[in-house]
């Protein structure tokens, strides 16, 4: 009996040494692919509601957990460079039958855009960079750091966990239940619950900001990319300014700009419909440019 194009089903990625990645997947395997990455400390639950609106519109929508986060793999060694993330969604995009569009938001666009405009050119058809760009504020990206270090005893309860939500997100309204929360948490044997990510994350990211890396191969990464390219950038955001947006939009001279005005950092989860009206308008656009996409 075939699969409704709504209907949403569960795969794992072994991508090597150790590493196995957790997946969603929604719609027709042989539509055209949209490869959806999550932010930083974020999971593939963030695309739910994404992954069931493009299966509606005629893709294949993939969303992953990167390593370190949610269901998938911890890094044995607490490898979580650019690069190892990179080569993760190369192992899936292989599975595919056609170039993906990718759809990374944050950290997932960090690696989408290295991906696509260095390491592996050519192999996705698009780029849609959700609030990222080459040279994100530093007080923005500060505030994140800050709560992903945040409570790294835990929290009692989730109700607790929902209220450390409500602080660091005060535009958004907090939701009925704790149901959806439970997703990005862990309950250890100490009865805690436990945000769901590898704290060496962490480690990672504060090992790159006391060497002062330069954004610089991100900036080449951003000049290098030939394919059609879309930044949605969430107007309430900390993380990239208006000047953000226009010097990456000065950069990459053929993409396109659109600003959700309800939403911050978070686009997707501030007003998804907002964002998926945006990107399906470009997806669809690409695809049938691309000879793909005939629904």
């Amino acid at each position: 009996m075939p699969v409704a194009k709504t209907a949403k089903r569960e795969a794992r990625y072994s991508v090597g040494e150790g590493v196995v990645l957790a997946a969603d997947m929604w719609g027709d395997a042989d539509a055209p692919p949209v490869l959806l990455l999550h932010g930083g400390g974020q999971t593939r639950h963030a695309w739910g509601a994404t992954g069931e609106i493009l299966s509606r519109a005629g893709f294949h929508a993939i969303a992953v957990d990167l390593r370190g986060h949610g269901e998938s793999s911890w890094d044995p060694s607490g490898d979580y460079r650019l690069e190892s993330h990179a080569a993760d969604v190369h192992a899936i995009v292989r599975t595919l039958t056609q170039p993906p569009a990718m759809v990374g938001a944050s950290l997932g666009g960090m690696i989408s855009l290295l991906y696509e405009g260095e390491l592996y050119p050519g192999h996705a058809c698009a780029v849609v960079l959700v609030d990222i760009t080459p040279r994100p504020d530093p007080k923005g990206v500060e505030r994140v750091i800050g709560f992903m270090k945040a409570h790294p005893e835990g929290f009692a309860t989730l109700e607790d966990a929902a209220r450390a939500v409500a602080e660091y997100l005060p535009h958004r309204r907090a939701p009925r239940s704790t149901e959806g929360l439970q997703k990005n948490l862990r309950q250890g044997r100490d009865g805690r619950w436990r945000w769901h990510w590898d704290p060496a994350l962490i480690d990672n990211v504060e090992r790159r900001r006391a060497s002062h890396e330069s954004p610089d191969r991100l900036v080449d990464a951003a000049r290098a990319l030939g394919v059609p390219t879309l930044l949605v950038h969430g107007h309430q955001s900390d993380v990239v300014t208006e000047h953000g947006a226009r010097e990456f939009l000065d950069l990459v001279s053929h993409a396109e700009y659109v600003s959700v005005a309800d939403a911050a950092h978070m686009v997707a989860g501030d007003d998804n419909d907002a964002f998926a009206g945006a990107i399906l308008d470009f997806l669809v656009r690409t695809f049938r440019a691309r000879g793909s996409f005939t629904t």
